[in-house]
C-alpha cells in the first residue's frame, strides 16, 4: 500500500511539471492573432514564457514578414526613370 501512495505521488508531481509549449514556428506564422498576444508578452515578461518560446515567436514573425524565401527576385525589365 506504501509504496502505491509513493508512486501515485510521484506520478502526479511529475504531471505538476512546466509542460512543454506545442507552439510550432509553423502554427504561430499561420495564426497572427496569437502570434501578436505572444509577441507582447515576450515584450513584457520573457522570464515568465521562457526564452524557448519567444525565440520561436521571434522566428514565427520573420516567416511572416520575410515570407517562405521561394520567390526570386525579379527585377523590372525597365530601369526606373528618376
Amino acid at each position: 500500500m506504501n509504496k502505491s501512495m509513493v508512486m501515485i505521488l510521484a506520478v502526479a508531481l511529475a504531471a505538476c511539471g512546466k509542460s512543454e509549449s506545442t507552439e510550432t514556428v509553423a502554427s504561430l506564422a499561420a495564426n497572427p492573432e496569437r502570434l501578436k498576444e505572444l509577441r507582447q508578452q515576450c515584450k513584457t515578461d520573457r522570464a515568465k514564457l521562457g526564452g524557448e518560446l519567444c525565440n520561436r515567436v521571434a522566428e514565427a514573425s520573420n516567416r511572416r514578414f520575410f515570407g517562405d524565401s521561394k520567390v526570386p527576385y525579379n527585377p523590372p525589365k525597365e530601369s526606373p526613370k528618376f
